[in-house]
């Protein structure tokens, strides 16, 4: 049987390929072996495997640039989404799509359910939020959408390998300090999505390591373990400063912690990790990544 993801180049497609066994295969296909634009052609490709499920890795994730980008970002993020899921129909395979802590506004503050009202903030988040829909709307008896947010992993760019870049060639760095979020490292998140599909698990659910950072806390546990392991040698001033101090285009939900208790009913095989323990386990990785 075959795993069939949607998208090649992030960290999240690479995550799952690491997850391949010869029982079950991860193939991953990238812009050019599928047309998301096309149902019919989306159909004729998945018919070459022997499809377990889809995984939809695959998102337009710019969020500040969405803001000019409209077309573009609700192209990939809704429409494509409603394709694919039109297409796993067709095919009555189980469809895994991600979307994002964006949904929500950020006033709430405590966990966000997934039942709790959706309220985006910018052009991201309702892109996102209106692929959601059109899951639910078309293919909700074997679909599942999982929502995540602040997620890095050793391959691609994310924020711990920007701040490590950062720390090591500037004398301080300013990190906002009044959004709040829970940091996800994307292989536990892979095993989420390959377990959803075994277990025929549907609905929204929410999966994110556990605990509760801002983006000043994140900063400050990266260099912390960088030192420890070496992956730095210096220590610099990390400066918490507000998002008013570090105005972007789009608007960003100021609290966007996320409950994962509904998953973890739907999967108790999930083991869910604390953020701080997995952020090493990562950065080992990652050091052993660099030194290879």
């Amino acid at each position: 049987m075959t795993i069939i993801v949607i998208g090649k180049s992030g960290q999240l497609a690479w995550e799952l390929t690491q997850l391949s066994t010869p029982e079950q295969t991860v193939v991953c296909l990238g812009r050019g072996d599928v047309d998301l634009q096309d149902v019919s052609a989306l159909v004729d490709t998945l018919k070459q495997y022997n499809v377990a499920g889809v995984i939809n890795a695959s998102a337009y994730t710019a969020v500040d640039k969405a803001e000019s980008d409209v077309e573009n970002a609700y192209q990939l993020n809704a429409r494509a989404v409603g394709h694919l899921a039109q297409a796993c129909k067709a095919l009555a395979v189980p469809f895994v799509h991600i979307s994002t802590d964006f949904v929500f506004h950020g006033d709430k503050g405590s966990p966000y359910l997934p039942s709790d009202e959706i309220n985006p903030l910018g052009v991201y988040g309702a892109s996102k939020a209106q692929g959601e829909q059109l899951i639910t709307d078309i293919y909700p008896e074997q679909s599942i959408i999982l929502r995540t947010s602040w997620v890095y992993s050793t391959h691609g760019n994310n924020f711990v390998k920007t701040m490590l870049n950062l720390m090591a060639t500037k004398p301080e760095l300013g990190v906002i300090s009044d959004q709040i979020g829970t940091p996800t490292y994307a292989q536990g998140l892979a095993k989420s999505c390959v377990a959803s599909i075994s277990k025929q698990v549907t609905g929204i659910h929410h999966y994110t390591d556990t605990g509760v950072a801002s983006w000043f806390d994140f900063a400050v546990a990266i260099q912390s373990i960088a030192l420890e392991l070496g992956l730095l040698d210096k220590k610099i001033a990390i400066k918490p400063i507000t998002t008013a101090q570090y105005p972007t285009p789009a608007k960003r939900p100021h609290y966007s912690v996320l409950d994962k208790s509904s998953l973890v009913s739907a999967l108790p095989e999930v083991s869910l990790t604390h953020w701080q323990t997995q952020l090493r386990v990562m950065m080992i990785a990652l050091k052993a990544e660099r030194e290879a």
